[in-house]
């Protein structure tokens, strides 16, 4: 960036959040094993104790950071819920890093546009998607949060849930019926659930958007847990039953793709 941008973009910085930041810093600096005093950090901070103090109770309310003792012996530390956003940035950045070289083959290879997505507690959220660069166009967004129910990426991870944790699920958040195509029956949901095991891959046919198809599957990790799923949607347009199936497997095989070069070893798969 240069110095004209800095002092372009420095209009929208906020304050606080700048002094929170600094003080993160200053903590990350102190020898393992070791706190900061209010004196400490407000001296690497350039602040008033006051301010120093303030800013640290904030983050500590939120977990960013934790103090130790009492009174003049009191120390400052970084919290755990960095440790926590730290592994979760980490794995995001990487997912999506591994996953677009594939997603960007999938499209070309399918002619769809694909998608990333990630369990957010009950939906699916797009972190990622490639265009196939046509003129009309599927309104899809980042962040879109994924019904679990009526979805190629929430059904793809619903599937990797025992039936007892689909229910549970489903009592939270319901059955809401988007088209006449949509399940709303959880006895009917399970069943199709097993299917979708068996395959590989979820299809949903227009059963969130009258017009449109996805199909989707799971990602899993060196653990062998589900982390994400992708997919492709496209136009049905009397598309035939036949081809629903050749973008299952190549849906499929995009998601063992990026499953093995997350560390995961692969059972054998019957063809």
């Amino acid at each position: 960036m240069t110095t004209t941008e800095d002092g372009d973009s420095s209009r929208y910085l906020v304050r606080s959040v700048s002094r929170a930041a600094e003080v993160l810093e200053a903590l990350a600096a102190a020898a393992p094993g070791e706190g900061l005093s209010v004196t400490d950090v407000a001296r690497a901070c350039g602040l008033s104790k006051s301010a120093a103090f303030a800013t640290l109770h904030t983050l500590c309310h939120h977990d960013l950071a934790a103090d130790d003792g009492e009174g003049m012996n009191r120390r400052y530390r970084l919290g755990t819920a960095l440790a926590r956003l730290g592994v979760r940035a980490q794995e995001q950045l990487s997912l999506r890093d591994i996953a677009r070289p594939v997603l960007t083959a999938l499209t070309r290879d399918t002619g769809l546009s694909s998608r990333l997505a990630v369990p957010e507690g009950a939906h699916a959220v797009v972190i990622d998607q490639v265009s196939n660069g046509e003129r009309i166009q599927i309104e899809l967004r980042m962040g879109t949060r994924e019904l679990p129910h009526c979805t190629g990426l929430g059904k793809a991870l619903l599937a990797e849930m025992t039936p007892a944790q689909v229910a549970e699920l489903i009592g939270r958040v319901g059955l809401p019926r988007r088209t006449d195509h949509t399940i709303t029956d959880l006895d009917s949901l399970l069943a199709h659930l097993h299917d979708v095991r068996k395959a590989g891959y979820a299809l949903d046919d227009e059963e969130d958007a009258e017009g449109v198809f996805c199909i989707g599957s799971a990602l899993r990790d060196h653990s062998g847990g589900c982390c994400g799923a992708i997919s492709v949607t496209g136009l049905k347009l009397g598309l035939p039953s036949w081809r629903y199936q050749e973008l299952g497997r190549q849906v499929r095989q995009a998601a063992e793709a990026i499953s093995v070069r997350l560390g995961h070893v692969p059972a054998e798969q019957t063809p």
